[in-house]
């Protein structure tokens, strides 16, 4: 979808804004784990919403630093080892990720097969994974991984980190997802975000049946950032329905994810 305009109190209007480096990030932020074929310039041009000829000049400056590869056979990019590098930065200096992955993993050792136990933050629209979790012993999950995106307003993940946010990020945010999706869209959305806010007030996790991807049921919970350094997250069990029933996800592994991020709040807070 098209981008909108910049508003008056945007940061694009900032004198200090530099709109170049923001639109190479945005082709960068293009690129998806699924793009095994890589992307053209006209692909760029539509997820972006930037005019082909900036996404022609954006793309070459990318290659020509590294961070994007082009095959000349398909007129395709692909990303560079050097995006890799930044992606590691951005892991290592969270250092909540590290202390999260022993409880994670005990968690899904604990859920068995069929079942992962991930955390996520905010790109977007959607929500990246920054770590994940399965059973050591098990052998069927859902192919999602570090840096995998989900939807932002439709996953339990992405429903729980908004309900984490300040309100008025909250509503910075929603107004952003609102344009994103559109009038149409949008109201069965925005009840769906509201229900689980509701629901974490009420038990302090929120369960999703279905509404990201049929067939795939997850609970989650709010992480809020504990300091100016980190940013907000969320974590999220889910898998496949079958191994998720209603009862076991409401009363088993929900509460058990709940007293997951407890401690391990209490553990970020002691240090």
């Amino acid at each position: 979808m098209r981008k909108r305009g910049p508003s008056a109190d945007s940061p694009e209007t900032d004198r200090q804004f530099v709109t170049s480096l923001s639109r190479g990030l945005d082709v960068l932020r293009a690129f998806r784990p699924d793009d095994r074929a890589g992307l053209s310039n006209r692909d760029l041009a539509q997820r972006t919403g930037l005019p082909n000829s900036t996404v022609s000049r954006l793309t070459f400056t990318l290659m020509q630093t590294g961070y994007l590869l082009y095959d000349e056979q398909t007129g395709r990019y692909r990303m560079g080892v050097p995006v890799l590098s930044l992606g590691f930065a951005c892991l290592g200096g969270i250092p909540i990720r590290e202390a999260a992955m022993e409880p994670m993993q005990r968690l899904a050792d604990a859920a068995g097969d069929g079942v992962m136990v991930s955390m996520g933050a905010r790109d977007g629209p959607t929500v990246t994974y920054l770590a994940c979790a399965r059973a050591t012993d098990g052998v069927v999950s859902l192919q999602l991984g570090v840096g995998s995106r989900i939807s932002l307003a439709r996953s339990a993940m992405g429903r729980a980190y908004l309900t984490g946010c300040k309100p008025d990020e909250r509503a910075e945010i929603l107004d952003e997802l609102a344009a994103h999706y559109g009038p149409a869209r949008w109201p069965a959305l925005r009840a769906g975000i509201d229900e689980a806010a509701q629901q974490i007030a009420e038990r302090g996790f929120y369960a999703n049946f279905g509404e990201w991807t049929e067939g795939v049921h997850s609970v989650a919970v709010p992480f809020p950032s504990h300091s100016d350094g980190t940013p907000h997250m969320a974590f999220n069990l889910g898998g496949f329905a079958p191994f998720l029933p209603k009862d076991r996800l409401e009363n088993d592994l929900g509460p058990k994810l709940l007293a997951m991020t407890h401690a391990l709040r209490h553990q970020v807070s002691a240090r």
